[in-house]
């Protein structure tokens, strides 16, 4: 039995029927494979995949498939699996390895059964790096046969930054978390929506009128903010990086300090891709009832171990006593949007794995060195342009003489 999915039992005709629709809003894939698919690209191609295993990443797998690789998956995240689409994955016969709820020794178990390839692996699609770290970590043996990762989030090319800083980066790596299509439309759009998405799920706040504080003003903290302010709230942010914070100043925002506006904010969001952003320390600051929420990749932004009496209310939602102060967490501290709702909406992320799946051609039909890579200009304009023809968008074309007089 090359697969282990929840033990729910009719999911795979529910994920079957949601995958149609989910198709129809992946222009991006759509036309890759229709492009690539009698030239079978990945032949020979021995995929391992660690991303999260929702209807967007089945299509991704599917046209994986359709372009002549063999693929094995997990889910990144122990929390964002949408199991009909593991089910829908499984019922192709692909070997799939996620179910919403691993405890962390299932989770690393996933990981550890992508790999189970007859030669091994040779490429990896990651997001946030657990598979490509834990491969340098555990199964150094298999990393001369592996042509390369490329790597979805901003969190994993941190990681896998420091790995080449010390000389311990043994595979090539393409950038995709920078592609222009993959940061500027995921990270910020997606936010923006599937935050809310997340939000109204767990509680369904009024979110008109209460103080909302964000940690982090990159792309993700910025949808997030901006989503908040487009329903009403009062915005207030924090943020490390002065240039950033300068910026969320001018976007309108109040930027101060965490410790000034944890006793200020109704709700919480942590975006920033460190630890201990709010911490007991805030804890003590804030509000009766206030609510803890995270966007960013790992579960260490909001210092969860420093609440105890956690009481589960429903699936994602637990009443946390805190000296005597009920704080609301919501999805254990982890990814809030994936957690609760079913992430960013398909369009979106048609983007960022076009850009995932141009990327593993490029990696597999071409030698690289073991250093990190920007995705290829070329690829994001092509990207670009497949969503905006798709979306009957029209684009200018220059004269000759313009050209010249930009080139000039």
């Amino acid at each position: 039995m090359d697969y282990k999915v929840s033990d729910h039992k009719g999911l795979g005709k529910l994920g079957k029927e949601e995958l149609k629709l989910t198709r129809q809003e992946m222009p991006g894939l759509l036309k890759l494979k229709e492009r690539f698919e009698k030239k079978k690209p990945l032949k020979g191609a021995r995929i391992a995949g660690s991303l999260h295993m929702t209807l967007e990443t089945a299509v991704l797998i599917e046209t994986l498939v359709a372009l002549g690789a063999e693929v094995r998956w997990s889910s990144c995240n122990a929390l964002s699996t949408h199991d009909p689409a593991a089910h829908a994955i499984k019922d192709q016969g692909i070997p799939v390895f996620a179910w919403k709820g691993e405890s962390e020794k299932e989770y690393w178990w996933c990981i550890e059964k992508t790999l189970e390839f007859k030669g091994g692996p040779n490429l990896l699609i990651d997001d946030g790096a657990d598979l490509t770290v834990f491969i340098h970590e555990n199964y150094p043996k298999l990393l001369p046969n592996i042509l390369g990762v490329s790597e979805e989030t901003t969190t994993g090319l941190r990681r896998l930054r420091q790995l080449e800083s010390k000389g311990k980066l043994e595979i090539p790596v393409i950038n995709v978390a920078e592609a222009k299509t993959k940061k500027a439309f995921d990270n910020y759009y997606g936010s923006k929506e599937s935050f809310i998405d997340g939000l109204k799920r767990a509680l369904n706040p009024m979110i008109a009128g209460k103080v909302a504080v964000v940690a982090g003003y990159g792309e993700v903290g910025k949808g997030c903010a901006d989503g908040l302010k487009a329903y009403g709230a009062h915005v207030i942010v924090t943020e490390a990086d002065p240039v950033k914070a300068y910026l969320a100043l001018m976007d309108g925002f109040e930027v101060m300090t965490m410790e000034k506006a944890a006793p200020l904010g109704d709700l919480f969001v942590t975006a920033t891709g460190c630890f201990d952003v709010i911490s007991s320390k805030h804890f003590e600051k804030m509000k009766e009832g206030a609510i803890l929420s995270n966007m960013g990749h790992f579960d260490t932004e909001i210092d969860v171990k420093a609440l105890k009496n956690r009481k589960t209310i429903k699936p994602g939602v637990e009443v946390c006593d805190f000296k005597g102060k009920n704080l609301i967490l919501l999805a254990e501290g982890k990814l809030l949007n994936l957690g609760l709702a079913k992430g960013h909406p398909p369009l979106v992320m048609s983007n960022s794995f076009s850009c995932q799946l141009l990327a593993q051609i490029e990696l597999f039909q071409k030698r690289h060195k073991n250093t990190i890579y920007p995705f290829p200009e070329k690829l994001d304009k092509d990207v670009a342009e497949m969503h905006l023809k798709a979306l009957g968008g029209g684009l200018t074309k220059l004269t000759q003489a313009q050209k010249a007089y930009l080139e000039s």
